[in-house]
């Protein structure tokens, strides 16, 4: 059983949760993931390593409630335990000195960016890392990402905080004023495949964190697949990195909507029920 260590509301329906995972701890990169199961009843799924701190054995990770199992996962407190936490999967970023690199994070693909950035500002890169959100109020980690990077814009649809516009917005202004000789971009389809259109045109490598439907996390279910570079890939055995010039955009929203019904049903039947599944943790407390 893995404890929750720490709970924090870091926006509405955006949580982080620090879980004490020593074996994982010592394995982690930046770019990897875990899949963890809240109880015996519940799903997998996948979620990316925010940070992680081998010396305390802590892996964090930062979640949306969404699906009736990230609902639910909120609902858990500290002290609880989850009931499976398998990790770290997927092949870690590849980390080098490209010079000046723009670190691109939307929504809560602000979290996954940041352990990479950090990576990248270590190798000698000049990070500029860019995040954004619909509002003031879903901006996050700010002070984070500002100690990972060599410098930090921030951006708001709405203009509620510093910025109005886009991520793309103010990548598009980086390139165009000092330009960079790489990108990194996580966050919502839609915004990975603009900055991907956008650093097309400019000759610029870009990578993008993939993560659609998955099961086991092994490569056996086939749930994740990717079309890149018109090849069949499994985002979590070949990724979930890949060259987001060559990532089919279109097929990945496709699949991403195939189960909308069944998991609004699920969601459903939980907010009808009102109450959250228990049993008693072993590591103590119920969960």
């Amino acid at each position: 059983m893995y404890r929750i260590v720490k709970k924090e509301v870091l926006a509405p329906t955006l949580n982080l949760i620090e879980i004490h995972a020593p074996l994982v701890a010592r394995k982690a990169l930046a770019g990897q993931f875990v899949i963890l199961r809240i109880h015996d009843e519940g799903e997998r799924i996948p979620v990316t390593i925010a940070d992680f701190d081998r010396e305390k054995g802590t892996i964090t990770c930062v979640f949306q409630e969404v699906g009736r199992t990230t609902k639910e996962l909120a609902t858990f407190t500290e002290g609880e335990c989850l009931k499976d936490f398998v990790g770290p999967l997927g092949v870690p970023s590849h980390i080098e000195n490209y010079g000046r690199v723009a670190c691109v994070g939307g929504g809560v693909g602000v979290a996954p960016v940041h352990p990479i950035a950090r990576a990248l500002k270590e190798a000698g890169n000049e990070v500029i890392s860019i995040i954004g959100a619909r509002n003031k109020d879903l901006i996050f980690w700010e002070d984070r990402m500002g100690a990972a990077s060599s410098e930090l814009r921030v951006t708001t649809d709405d203009g509620s905080y510093l910025r109005k516009g886009f991520v793309t917005d103010l990548l598009k202004e980086l390139i165009e004023e000092e330009g960079i000789d790489f990108c990194l971009a996580i966050g919502p389809l839609p915004m990975m495949r603009a900055v991907c259109d956008l650093t097309k045109n400019y000759g610029i490598k870009t990578v993008v964190s993939l993560n659609p439907l998955m099961v086991d996390g092994t490569g056996m279910c086939g749930c994740c697949r990717v079309t890149v570079g018109g090849e069949t890939k499994f985002a979590c055995v070949d990724g979930p990195e890949f060259d987001g010039h060559q990532v089919d955009f279109a097929e990945m929203a496709r699949r991403s909507v195939i189960y909308k019904h069944q998991e609004k049903v699920s969601l459903d039947l939980y907010e009808e029920k009102g109450t959250r599944h228990h049993h008693q943790c072993r590591c103590g407390g119920e969960v």
